[in-house]
């Protein structure tokens, strides 16, 4: 009876195990997790990018926090899902730290990562102790149309058959050739060139259609936590258009790179860290 009694507790404790391990959500994006410190930094990569294009900046950091960097599904190797879309991207990650029970992490996010960035840190404006945007704006389509309002019946698919349609060598030769438009370090293009073709080309059509179809101007004055913006040099060109875009981010704060393209963490990589550690440590 003792023994009967013995099992049946174990059965019973197995049982809730499984069902508690069952309420656990897990997740298709990649996940590192580095360093020691009792507070937490997200990197959120950009389009096709892994998780290694945050492997320098993050480093001196990890003493203090401890560092999550991502990398999405379908990008660089990582394998995709059926239908991604940006709103269910960021209900993940945000999921993800609610999951795990991360106190208020520092959310840094380049390009479309740093479209989700700002979603998130609108979304849910209590998740957050900081946000980073790096050359991202919260419409992209509002460049060439300022008047631009989001399309509910946008449809993915005509570029999703061009991306497909292409032979490897055709889209590796397209990569190679509009990346030294993004990134002026040509010591980084071909691992950044690499990302590119490993990732899944329906996902890169889809995502790109959708965050081009995103518009947060409007949003982003829900966010609560401050926000540092970091643009590439061009765009000191053009700062009415930028900083009318974010005009609704009343915590943000502006810093134009003095050098270099999109890839701002590797073109101007002394001035950028000095920047992030600056607004970090502050």
């Amino acid at each position: 009876m003792k023994k009967f009694i013995q099992f049946s507790f174990l059965l019973a404790l197995a049982l809730v195990t499984v069902a508690v391990s069952a309420q656990k959500k897990s997740f298709l994006f990649d996940v590192k997790i580095s360093g020691k410190g009792a507070k937490a930094i997200i990197f959120i990569p950009g389009f096709t990018c892994s998780a290694d294009v945050w492997k320098e900046t993050k480093v001196p950091f990890e003493n203090d926090f401890t560092s999550y960097t991502l990398t999405m599904p379908g990008f660089a190797g990582i394998p995709a899902e059926e239908n991604p879309t940006f709103k269910n991207w960021e209900k993940s990650i945000a999921e993800y730290i609610q999951q795990n029970k991360i106190n208020k992490p520092i959310l840094i996010g380049h390009s479309m990562g740093g479209g989700l960035a700002m979603a998130i840190a609108a979304d849910y404006p209590d998740m957050l102790s900081k946000v980073i945007i790096v050359d991202a704006l919260p419409c992209l389509a509002a460049i060439q149309n300022p008047s631009f309002k989001t399309n509910d019946s946008i449809n993915s698919s005509a570029a999703v058959v061009q991306f497909k349609a292409m032979s490897d060598e055709q889209f590796y030769q397209m990569q190679k050739n509009r990346m030294p438009q993004l990134l002026a370090n040509s010591s980084k293009i071909d691992e950044v060139v690499s990302w590119s073709v490993k990732s899944d080309r329906k996902t890169l059509a889809m995502m790109y259609s959708d965050f081009s179809n995103t518009d947060l101007r409007e949003k982003i004055a829900a966010i609560k936590c401050p926000a540092l913006v970091l643009l590439e040099s061009y765009f000191v060109n053009m700062k009415p258009m930028v900083e009318g875009q974010y005009k609704n981010l009343k915590s943000a704060q502006f810093q134009y790179a003095d050098k270099g393209l999109h890839f701002i963490m590797y073109d101007d990589k002394e001035w950028f860290d000095a920047q992030l550690s600056k607004f970090i440590k502050s």
